[in-house]
């Protein structure tokens, strides 16, 4: 199997490190591919009409994706039970809690990367910092408990989105007010997978 990346989606890192926690990187090729909104790659394109990643393609089927489905899959087929059946609503909960986390920061991202800065409108940007910062919020009110079981697919999906903050919007300093889970998001960074997946300053 071929899996179409970019290091630096949260999206994709979820994936890559799913197939880490599983040992499962020898069945599936990581292959780079340059993609934005503006200029999507072709060898997206061929797999995936709305030109997102990651793409997972197979050669007994018809190509995968988006990450909440490849990761279904994947754990499917690996045994990573990173989605339990005694769980499996709280992990998928939380799973659509990070992935709303990664698509506000990564909102904010293109709002400020791809955008001429004299068109940049800022309420907007406030507006997507909001969505992040309430959840996070909840996530220290709410969820630390849920975070200090065994590691599934939510927790992976929270930390690769928190890395995506850290990535594209360091400044705000997440962290400030939210001392347990900060605590929580160093000791995943430091698992393996984690360290092996993290994306280099742009």
């Amino acid at each position: 199997m071929k899996l179409l990346i970019s290091p630096a989606s949260p999206f994709v890192r979820k994936v890559r490190v799913l197939l880490r926690e599983a040992g499962g990187t020898a069945l599936v090729e990581e292959m780079a591919v340059a993609t934005t909104p503006l200029a999507t790659d072709p060898a997206i394109l061929a797999h995936n009409p709305t030109g997102r990643i990651p793409v997972l393609i197979r050669p007994d089927g018809p190509a995968i994706f988006d990450s909440r489905v490849i990761c279904r899959f994947l754990d499917d087929r690996l045994g990573a039970r990173l989605y339990p059946a005694s769980r499996l609503w709280e992990v998928l909960t939380l799973e659509a809690l990070a992935d709303g986390i990664a698509d506000s920061s990564v909102a904010m991202a293109y709002e400020v990367r791809l955008r001429p800065k004299k068109r940049r409108f800022e309420p907007w940007i406030e507006a997507q910092w909001g969505k992040v910062a309430r959840a996070l919020d909840a996530v220290e009110a709410r969820w630390i408990s849920h975070l200090a079981g065994p590691l599934d697919m939510g927790g992976v999906a929270l930390a690769c989105a928190l890395g995506h903050v850290d990535l594209r919007h360091g400044a705000r300093e997440w962290r400030e007010g939210r001392p347990v889970l900060a605590a929580w998001a160093a000791r995943m960074e430091a698992r393996a997978s984690f360290a092996e997946t993290l994306a280099p300053p742009a």
